[in-house]
């Protein structure tokens, strides 16, 4: 079958090209962020750089390193680098103690961002014939509105479903014959398994293609959600302090995921020593946007490791490839697609009176992330009273929903039963194994 691509000429640059685009989008990008972020400008004066010192992407590493933290202390903002009444949406991320990461989107912007879910949607076999399902949550969570807008310029039918109602889903999947599925790989899972329980088959879908990302998955569960679904599973990635969903997504040669290079601009640092990384080593990838109006970030730290391929790829794309992502720099988890940190959860126990003792259990069942936060009781809490028991952890278990906007199952246990360290405290024990091949 001949490759298609949604824009070939962008798609198949050569390197060269892919440079001399790459050069002349950072100078201005750089220009543009330096002169209208007062945050950014004072970043870079600390460092002794202003546009003059910035000419192509020979001197990327001149500039600063952006964070999450920094992103919270402009809230909600501070970065972004146009008079709100150019802003047409914002979304947002969870932040480490509930306060979210705000990002901000001109309509140029959102314009970019279709496109590149829409070369998603085209590396894996879509045209304006496809009914495309998006289970992606809607709101201030990008996945939504990311898969929504690529299939929407593609010409796909979009049915936007949102999730939850599983049963609803897998009708809606059968009667208006969706052949493109678009969430998390643990809901995919899911469906597949309430397809089953509905007594179908794959055979009574359409299906032919998933697009799954937001969380970490294995190939193993790839397999699996492929045999439950009878389609083929693609993995995307993105993040909102970038775009979203869509900064790169895989091919059907499925040997790592392409980065659209005309808008971002993707490297590999050693996280402790900050000096670049050649492409073919493990280390945290930084990506700096090079066409964001709104919130024009460059260089910012991911807190995630992975590798960079730049060998040429037989669908034909010439972008850098990146592997999944293979762990984190921080403590953060990713919990059924949504960012956990230990320090949220500390915050809501604190709040609550309870001390910092506590484990956050993470499971895998049937390929849907389980998640258990485990309290110590403390004297004063102790209760024997089945009932008061039952009441607290009723209590504590939404106080978390709240924070960090998905459902922990909350079990107490008695004073002095979680283990104590004599070094750093085993907060977290995920079983996940999420990076089987």
């Amino acid at each position: 079958m001949e490759e298609r691509y949604f824009q070939k000429e962008i798609e198949t640059m050569s390197e060269a090209q892919i440079k001399d685009v790459q050069s002349k989008r950072l100078v201005e990008q750089f220009a543009w962020a330096y002169n209208n972020v007062a945050f950014y400008r004072a970043r870079c004066n600390e460092y002794g750089i202003s546009p003059s010192d910035i000419h192509g992407i020979q001197d990327l590493e001149k500039m600063p390193f952006m964070t999450k933290d920094d992103l919270r202390a402009t809230y909600p903002y501070g970065l972004f680098a146009v008079p709100l009444k150019d802003v047409v949406r914002v979304h947002a991320s969870s932040g480490t103690t509930g306060k979210q990461v705000v990002v901000g989107y001109t309509k140029e912007d959102l314009d970019i961002w279709d496109d590149i879910t829409a070369r998603q949607l085209v590396a894996v076999g879509a045209t304006e014939n496809d009914v495309v399902h998006v289970s992606y949550g809607y709101g201030l969570f990008t996945g939504g509105f990311g898969l929504h807008g690529g299939a929407t310029k593609l010409g796909c039918m979009v049915v936007p479903v949102s999730s939850g109602n599983t049963q609803r889903q897998v009708t809606i999947l059968h009667d208006f014959k969706c052949t493109i599925l678009a969430c998390t790989p643990s809901y995919a899972a899911y469906i597949g398994e309430t397809v089953r329980d509905m007594g179908m088959s794959p055979d009574d879908l359409c299906l032919k293609a998933g697009i799954f990302g937001a969380e970490p998955w294995t190939e193993g569960m790839r397999h699996e959600i492929e045999k439950m679904l009878g389609l083929k599973a693609y993995d995307i990635y993105g993040l909102t302090e970038i775009m979203g969903p869509g900064v790169s997504y895989e091919c059907r040669e499925q040997h790592g995921m392409h980065v659209n290079e005309d808008h971002f601009i993707v490297e590999t640092i050693d996280p402790d020593t900050h000096k670049k990384i050649p492409d073919g080593e493990k280390g945290e990838i930084v990506f700096s946007c090079l066409t964001r109006k709104a919130f024009p970030l460059l260089r910012f730290r991911t807190k995630d490791i992975g590798v960079l391929n730049r060998t040429p790829c037989s669908c034909g794309r010439t972008f850098v490839r990146m592997s999944k992502p293979m762990g984190r720099t921080d403590d953060m988890l990713i919990i059924r697609g949504v960012n956990v940190f230990p320090s949220q959860i500390e915050s809501v126990l604190l709040a609550k009176g309870y001390p910092p003792l506590y484990q956050i259990i993470v499971g895998r069942e049937n390929n849907v992330d389980t998640f258990e936060v485990r309290v110590e009781l403390t004297e004063m809490h102790f209760s024997d009273v089945v009932a008061d028991v039952r009441r607290k952890e009723n209590e504590l278990a939404a106080a978390l929903q709240s924070t960090l906007q998905i459902t922990a199952k909350v079990k107490l246990v008695a004073p002095k039963s979680i283990e104590r360290s004599q070094g750093k405290a085993k907060r977290v024990i995920d079983t996940r194994n999420l990076h089987d091949n």
